[in-house]
């Protein structure tokens, strides 16, 4: 890997990196498709960044629905015909009994993380406010079926289910426009929630604050652009684009923002 590439991301992402050129040499030495695990918003980013202008391999993201946020990513030749079944993704409903039980988000996450699954072989998990629906690599189905029977302590079963069936999510992301001091994480969190930084910060210090789906402890740690933000308690921050600065040096941030 030429270093120059390194220089245009951060030094925490370079494992990311490495993986990511390794499956586009694959591609090129090979001449065939190489699929890789999910990817978030940025971790595509890098990707498309990596794959430039290449006129020998294409690449092309998807994860169950047009507006997925974690996506398998294949790598491709032009003689490929690129197929939605290329992608070998999974849908599962979770079963549990809806008039008496109530499942979130973070418990079904726990609960498959738990499971002895890494985050890179889920993809996203859907409601639309009763039905819970999660993509997974299809390899992990039946594994995921036979390990799981409780989330929490609702009793669950995991069923195989067509992506016809996929559900109508329900969340509404809105986007946002805001100007703030730095692209530090506690900045970011008190500009949109109109929080104190000190707040902001306590949340991050109490755990409640992921960053690109793993838990970040550092309010100092500077977002980029297509980073997701995930705030317990409050939604969801993606940061789409950095618009510069304004004359007072200030960032003038593009985001997309889901609240609870």
């Amino acid at each position: 890997m030429n270093d120059a590439i390194y220089q245009h991301f951060r030094p925490d992402e370079k494992e990311i990196i490495d993986t990511l050129s390794d499956y586009i040499e694959q591609a090129k030495s090979e001449y065939r498709a190489v699929l890789t695990h999910f990817l978030n918003p940025r971790e595509a980013h890098i990707a498309t960044y990596l794959l430039g202008q290449s006129d020998e391999i294409s690449m092309k993201l998807f994860g169950g629905t047009k507006d997925a946020e974690r996506r398998r990513l294949l790598f491709y030749p032009a003689y490929f015909d690129v197929q939605d079944s290329d992608f070998d993704l999974q849908l599962i409903e979770i079963k549990y009994p809806v008039k008496f039980a109530t499942l979130k988000h973070g418990q079904i996450l726990g609960t498959l993380a738990n499971a002895g699954l890494d985050r890179e072989v889920l993809g996203d998990i859907l409601t639309d406010g009763q039905q819970w629906q999660v993509v997974v690599e299809k390899k992990m189905a039946d594994y995921l079926i036979n390990q799981i029977d409780r989330i929490g302590k609702i009793k669950v079963s995991l069923e195989e289910v067509s992506f016809s069936q996929i559900v109508s999510v329900t969340d509404e992301w809105q986007s946002q426009s805001e100007l703030v001091a730095s692209l530090r994480i506690d900045s970011v969190i008190s500009a949109v929630y109109n929080m104190s930084r000190q707040n902001a910060k306590n949340l991050v210090n109490s755990e409640k604050v992921s960053l690109n789906w793993q838990v970040i402890s550092k309010p100092d740690y500077e977002l980029a652009e297509f980073d997701v933000l995930s705030i317990r308690g409050f939604g969801r921050i993606k940061l789409d684009l950095v618009a510069g600065m304004t004359r007072k040096d200030k960032y003038k941030l593009e985001l997309s923002v889901l609240k609870k």
